[in-house]
């Protein structure tokens, strides 16, 4: 089953491809390589999901933000490919949480990132090399920024 087949079978739904914010691209290929620069957890009706994991936010408005955040990135991907099937594989994440300086659950927080793309492109497609981090503040207030490079073909 290919990734385009799992995400009808999940019944997810992707927000619109997100628009730069400033001055980049959402996405640049070079050579089989997909870098993907960093998105919020936009949903589909533009709205964005915010807050300080330990402070205003709970663990799991964290990981339902990182979730949303790939979502996003997925949005992007489709927008950039034309399909999700052109996706070889994830081989690196980067997962920013806006958090307080005691939190340490990071790395649970971006599973909620992590989990999605293993469920859209499979165990062994879906799990790349990933860092998460707790970040002070992020733009406009969000509660995780993820980017990601991805190996792709035509």
């Amino acid at each position: 089953m290919g990734a385009e087949e799992r995400l009808a079978a999940l019944n997810l739904e992707l927000p619109p491809a997100p628009k730069p914010v400033a001055t980049y691209v959402t996405a640049l290929r070079v050579g089989d390589l997909l870098y993907v620069s960093g998105h919020g957890p936009l949903k589909s009706d533009g709205s964005l999901i915010k807050g300080k994991v330990g402070a205003d936010a709970d663990i799991e408005l964290g990981i339902a933000a990182a979730r949303q955040t790939g979502l996003a990135i997925l949005a992007t991907l489709k927008a950039h490919l034309g399909s999700l099937d052109k996706v070889v594989r994830v081989v690196k994440s980067l997962g920013m949480v806006n958090c307080t300086p005691e939190f340490g659950d990071q790395p649970k927080v971006i599973n909620g990132y992590s989990d999605l793309m293993r469920d859209v492109f499979g165990d062994d497609a879906g799990i790349g090399t990933r860092s998460a981090v707790g970040m002070g503040s992020l733009p406009g207030g969000i509660a995780v920024e993820i980017e990601a490079t991805f190996q792709v073909k035509d």
